[in-house]
């Protein structure tokens, strides 16, 4: 059995921390949206978990229920958010399958 070459494994690290960096910079950019009422309130999140924009359909402002308006609004904002997360996990899934130790390394390793 050989020991790892740890310059090699260094390497490997940095380039996995740069995908990380890239990753996160292109999930910041990425929209999703989160909607309640039947579409009455939506809201538009990043990957960053960011809120970008609010809309609210123009008969619920007419209705004037000031309580109605603020649990829609509440309840958009957490399903956008919600989006928002599954989708930067599912890219992370997505990028951790492409990382991979040197085998000399792995779980089968002697300790």
């Amino acid at each position: 059995m050989t020991s790892p070459d740890f310059a090699d494994l260094f390497q490997k690290a940095q380039q996995a921390q740069q995908k990380i960096a890239e990753l996160q910079r292109d999930l910041a950019l990425r929209r999703v949206e989160g909607e309640s009422g039947g579409g009455m309130v939506t809201v538009v999140a990043t990957g960053a978990l960011r809120i970008l924009e609010i809309r609210i359909e123009p008969s619920l402002l007419e209705s004037a229920d000031a309580s109605m308006i603020q649990d829609l609004t509440a309840a958009a904002v957490n399903a956008a958010l919600t989006n928002a997360q599954r989708m930067v996990q599912e890219e992370f899934q997505r990028a951790s399958i492409n990382i991979q130790l040197p085998s000399s390394i792995g779980p089968e390793s002697p300790q």
